[in-house]
């Protein structure tokens, strides 16, 4: 399916006559963290099913509602369950979602995943700030702008040498001080999915320098970036490295994870959003 601006100004509009405010920032929740949204004040809920060719969300742990409202003062759009390539959809249709946030004029996107480590000193419960991504999937031929440049976003050749924004990134290590949690920082690798990697692969993704791997973001940054919306990247470590094969990984582990996981975010991000 093609996405054209004809299909986000049409979802853009929809959103638009349902909120008497603009968000200024936009939050990705990955699996098993959606109790974030639970945080937003004064909500307003749009269910996916109802947002004219907006993909639906088929994954335990992704509710599939926007939720919009305010955090900390700042107006904000919650994406309540993400999109992921895996579930069918093309790469544009996964990557929608930011693109009807920008037309919103949403100037900021937090994303978070629940993710795997690999780097061995990373354990379960612990949150990475994401310094840069690994695009596996993408440049393997899986890249959200393939196809016609929407000219209205921006350019055809993005840079993308700056992903995540270092301001960003310094708010959200002033929030971790603060809130007493020790933030671990390091590079992101994504994946296609959906099954887990093998030892094999998390051993080469290791030389390759990643620290944590998952099934999703990327795209997301790289459409957010093609845009000019500033990013931040947290996510959270779900389970321990498998770099010799002898412990096994399971969905069920990663929605398990995301009880410990949202406090510690939910202080990060309402963090950041004071400090904006």
């Amino acid at each position: 399916m093609q996405i054209t601006m004809e299909i986000i100004d049409r979802l853009a509009g929809v959103l638009r006559s349902g909120l008497d405010f603009g968000p200024r920032v936009g939050i990705i929740l990955g699996t098993g963290l959606g109790g974030l949204a639970d945080a937003v004040v004064k909500p307003k809920v749009f269910p996916y099913q109802d947002l004219p060719d907006w993909p639906q969300s088929t994954v335990q742990g992704h509710a599939g509602r926007l939720v919009a409202g305010f955090l900390e003062g700042q107006a904000v759009l919650v994406m309540q369950g993400r999109i992921h390539y895996y579930e069918g959809y093309s790469m544009a249709q996964v990557t929608l979602p930011v693109r009807v946030m920008q037309r919103l004029g949403v100037e900021i996107l937090i994303v978070t995943n629940a993710a795997g480590a690999i780097n061995p000193d990373f354990n379960p419960g612990d949150v990475m700030l994401i310094l840069d991504n690994l695009n596996l999937a993408c440049m393997a031929g899986l890249n959200p702008l393939v196809g016609p440049n929407l000219d209205a976003f921006g350019p055809r050749f993005p840079d993308m040498s700056q992903a995540y924004d270092r301001q960003l990134c310094a708010l959200a290590r002033q929030a971790a001080v603060a809130a007493g949690i020790d933030l671990k920082e390091g590079v992101y690798v994504g994946l296609s999915g959906p099954s887990f990697e093998t030892p094999a692969d998390l051993r080469f993704l290791r030389l390759a320098g990643a620290d944590a791997v998952g099934m999703s973001t990327v795209p997301e940054v790289i459409v957010a970036r093609h845009g000019g919306t500033r990013v931040l990247g947290l996510s959270g470590i779900s389970n321990k490295a498998n770099l010799d094969g002898n412990t096994m990984t399971t969905h069920e582990e990663v929605l398990e994870a995301g009880k410990v996981l949202v406090p510690k975010l939910e202080a990060l991000v309402r963090g950041v959003l004071r400090a904006l």
